[in-house]
């Protein structure tokens, strides 16, 4: 069910489901972004990396963590625009086969001068099967209010 400004109370905590990088991802990916990054396209390369494979683009995994935070539908119809990315750090490489799932917290929600809307900061993190934290920042979002009940 949809969440409006109003729903969201600072500490909240959500969290997504998981979804597992594969080949397909990274080639598409290279493919739409058009980073052939031989660390993402060449296994011969990347084995002589310090990861010894192949890893998945930053902003691919960054990508597919709007995705899954979509899925939950909490801002289906309510989240008006997305304004800022603040101090997103890519911490850990994720492979090909690893598993990620988003986490949030609402850390910040305040007014605007327009009464149909408010900001919404959240926390972030993207963790691995293993639970480590690989990325992690803040999103701005600007969400709509409730209507209101017409008399």
């Amino acid at each position: 069910m949809p969440m409006y400004f109003e729903d969201f109370e600072v500490g909240q905590r959500f969290v997504t489901a998981g979804r597992t990088v594969t080949e397909a991802d990274v080639v598409n990916f290279a493919g739409v972004s058009g980073d052939y990054n031989p660390i993402h396209t060449d296994a011969e390369f990347a084995k002589s990396t310090p990861f010894g494979q192949r890893i998945a683009h930053g902003l691919l995994v960054l990508s597919m963590l709007t995705g899954l935070r979509q899925r939950t539908g909490a801002t289906d119809g309510t989240l008006i625009a997305w304004l800022e990315i603040r101090n997103y750090r890519f911490l850990k490489p994720v492979l090909i086969g690893d598993t990620v799932h988003g986490e949030t917290e609402i850390v910040e929600k305040r007014e605007t001068s327009k009464p149909d809307r408010g900001i919404v900061v959240q926390r972030v993190r993207v963790l691995n099967q293993r639970g480590e934290v690989v990325q992690e920042g803040e999103f701005v979002t600007m969400i709509r209010r409730r209507p209101r009940e017409e008399a």
